[in-house]
């Protein structure tokens, strides 16, 4: 008979890689309340007031809005699969992985696809669009709004602008931007938006925010075909999030529980009081990492505070850096992907991670290993950046 494993002791880390962000207390706190029934009284009031605080951090005033039972892919997958339908044309910004993936979920979705490049660390402007909407006339455009392969910020409002006049509905990924960055809804007149509790929501994974124009859902009930996926599609969702509340799945009350906390602390907080912290950290690891000689991929004036994609220096080992930075000092930074992979760092200040120790301590420990790889800089400049950054604040 085999021995029965001990119980679970994860180590500590400080998450500064793309997600997920570190969790604070409280939300860990409210991950271990009781759990109640999913239709119990008490649980039904919680899906209330946390679809409130979404329409707040989403700044809408859409009643289809809600958490899906998934992480964020499961949140990409519930809006293409129900906006999309068989032999729909659909428009597709790709300038990195997660544009590439909404192309390839409104595919597998029966849509008739046509995809919009741009280089990777760049964004569109609108006359990369005005030529493939006069041409393909699609139903739906998808396009990333901060792309966590290349920490390029996508602008959304004029390209919102020439969709709606092309007679299109508007899909926008926010899974790195919700909670870092401003996310405006009903100002940029998006159609359908998702996210993932746990990136700039400092929530583990599990939930993902959702939220439906109601042109979007005008749509959504009136398709020709059923949606393909039965566990997500919204027209049923609705039903159990909306006043009926039938019965649909066995939703997690527990991660609800914790969406919850996490979502009132960023409200709490205040929407601007937290972009402006994103922003503050991000400008002092930014002047630290130039003091290091580190360069950044997304193109200037479009570089996400929250996700900071970075060039690997000449001669520096990826697996090393990052190997040691897990062993020795608990860090966790990510990788590249795609074009980008062994080539780039990912370097995440999301929500609860977006703290001036984590940013002095990722720059000295850099630092050290970087000296060691032979890497040259003035020891202490990128600490002594980062805190001339914090003095100015």
């Amino acid at each position: 008979m085999s021995a029965v494993p001990s119980s679970l002791a994860p180590p500590v880390r400080v998450l500064l890689g793309p997600g997920p962000s570190d969790t604070p207390p409280a939300v860990l706190q409210a991950l271990g309340k009781p759990t109640v029934g999913h239709l119990d009284p008490y649980y039904l009031a919680i899906m209330d007031e946390l679809q409130q605080m979404l329409r707040q951090l989403y700044r809408t005033q859409n009643a289809l809005t809600m958490a899906i039972s998934g992480t964020g892919s499961a949140g990409q997958e519930a809006t293409v699969a129900n906006l999309v339908e068989p032999g729909d044309a659909v428009l597709v910004g790709v300038n990195g992985v997660f544009g590439g993936r909404l192309a390839d979920m409104a595919e597998r979705a029966g849509g008739e696809v046509t995809r919009v490049e741009r280089p990777w660390g760049e964004v569109f402007r609108p006359d990369d669009l005005k030529e493939p909407l006069a041409r393909v006339k699609p139903k739906v455009v998808a396009i990333v709004m901060a792309e966590t392969s290349t920490g390029a910020w996508q602008p959304i409002e004029e390209i919102s602008q020439l969709v709606h006049d092309a007679g299109a509905l508007l899909l926008v990924d926010t899974v790195t931007a919700l909670g870092g960055i401003s996310v405006e809804v009903d100002a940029w007149q998006i159609d359908a938006v998702y996210s993932g509790s746990q990136k700039c929501l400092s929530c583990p994974p599990g939930l993902a925010p959702v939220s439906f124009s109601p042109a979007a859902v005008e749509k959504i009930m009136n398709r020709k075909a059923k949606v393909r996926s039965w566990y997500l599609d919204v027209s049923l969702l609705a039903s159990y999030w909306g006043e009926n509340r039938v019965y649909h799945h066995t939703a997690p009350i527990n991660m609800t529980y914790a969406l919850h906390e996490a979502v009132r602390l960023i409200l709490a907080e205040g929407l601007d009081t937290c972009f402006a912290r994103h922003r503050r950290h991000h400008e002092a690891l930014a002047a630290g990492l130039a003091s290091l000689g580190i360069r950044f991929l997304a193109e200037e004036g479009h570089r996400l505070p929250q996700l900071n994609a970075v060039s690997i220096p000449s001669g520096v080992d990826d697996g090393f850096v990052r190997s040691e930075l897990l062993r020795r000092f608990g860090i966790e930074i990510g990788g590249g992907l795609g074009q980008f992979k062994g080539q780039a760092w990912r370097i995440g200040l999301m929500g609860h991670s977006a703290r001036p120790n984590n940013v002095l301590l990722l720059l000295a420990a850099l630092e050290e290993l970087l000296a060691e790889q032979g890497h040259a800089f003035e020891h202490g400049a990128g600490i002594a950046a980062a805190n001339a950054v914090y003095s100015r604040a």
